[in-house]
């Protein structure tokens, strides 16, 4: 729990508070007084005020201050229920508590002050850092794709008579993987929008999840040359109850993040399984893995890893575990010992009636 969010409280519920903690304080100290004596119980009562400032605002705590004073006057220096002091050495005590709890209850806020526009400097480093991980990386990921495009254009309206058949479609081919790139871009830029602001809800229905996957393969078709993709659907697999949509987006994600960080030849294996309250997805590769020291950070939004290939704007991964979240599953990331890595998605879901039958 956050102690500085009750700060957020409007000052009347401030002045509450703090004269309640003042007020219970005082009144456990009193029906103890006999054993902890008057004068430990000024120590108590600057206690409280020290809560009070760490938690409010100043005059919330100024106000408990002189309360507490009056109180620990009124009710515990003899003769108690009056102000009056009788001895020298009482009121020199009572003055020092007086000043002590004011001068607690400034030094306090200022050393408050300072930390919040300390933690308010480093948020706003934090921003300008973000902000230029953001620029670089679409700087590279939306202009590449907008200038090959652009180029590619060019060629055609310049040279329409002169361009073969084959050209011509080599140039169209460029155009289209340019423009599903700049499509993919926006769409992951588009989800941790909506991820941020809190507007993504899992909208459930029935589901082949084989067919899922089928489709997360197609899309990442063009970026497959390279690779092996290996999936053996599971043909006793039930109809699942479960946002298709997101849950796509999660395949595709995860087979295209293993299609662009790993070697040329790598397979990539999809793997589907189920029990009776949650289904699992498994996407291992025999790539090089992940360093030890940088998994915790791989779902970071627009983080890389260290001496990585340029491309990519960091978001793909951060996707997949805002998506899992928002259906109440959980990511796990773990390097395989064969080598490689392998991302397993645990999502709770629903299933037809098929397995019920199989579990009877």
């Amino acid at each position: 729990m956050d102690l500085l969010s009750t700060r957020k409280y409007s000052k009347n519920k401030q002045y509450l508070i703090s004269v309640l903690l003042i007020t219970v304080t005082a009144i456990l100290c009193f029906f103890s007084v006999d054993i902890i004596g008057y004068r430990a119980v000024a120590l108590i009562l600057l206690l409280g005020v020290s809560v009070n400032a760490i938690l409010f605002d100043i005059f919330p705590v100024m106000l408990s201050a002189l309360l507490s004073a009056l109180i620990w006057n009124f009710f515990f220096i003899p003769p108690i229920f009056t102000l009056q002091i009788e001895t020298a050495e009482d009121a020199l005590m009572f003055l020092m508590y007086f000043v002590i709890a004011f001068i607690n209850a400034v030094l306090t806020y200022k050393i408050r002050k300072f930390e919040r526009k300390e933690r308010e400097q480093h948020e706003k480093e934090k921003s300008i850092k973000l902000y230029n991980t953001i620029l670089n990386s679409l700087s590279h990921e939306l202009r590449t794709p907008i200038s090959t495009i652009i180029g590619a254009i060019d060629t055609i309206k310049d040279n329409q008579i002169k361009l073969s058949k084959t050209n011509r479609d080599e140039l169209y081919t460029e155009i289209e993987t340019a423009g599903f790139r700049l499509n993919r871009q926006v769409e992951n830029l588009l989800s941790m929008s909506r991820l941020e602001a809190g507007f993504i809800q899992s909208k459930t229905d029935w589901c082949d999840f084989n067919e899922l996957v089928f489709s997360a393969i197609k899309h990442n078709k063009n970026n497959a040359q390279h690779h092996e993709i290996i999936f053996a659907p599971k043909e006793n697999f039930p109809l699942v109850k479960i946002d298709s949509g997101l849950t796509e987006q999660i395949l595709f994600n995860l087979i295209h993040n293993a299609l662009q960080h790993t070697p040329k030849n790598t397979k990539i294996t999809i793997q589907l399984d189920y029990n009776l309250t949650h289904c699992f997805i498994e996407v291992s590769d025999n790539g090089t893995g992940f360093p030890e020291n940088e998994i915790k950070h791989v779902f970071d939004k627009f983080y890389r890893l260290n001496k990585t290939a340029t491309g990519g704007t960091g978001l793909g991964l951060s996707i997949v575990k805002g998506f899992t979240e928002a259906m109440n599953g959980k990511v796990f990331l773990n390097n395989l010992k064969t080598g490689g890595a392998k991302f397993t998605i645990k999502i709770p879901c629903e299933f037809s009636e098929s397995i019920n039958l199989k579990n009877e």
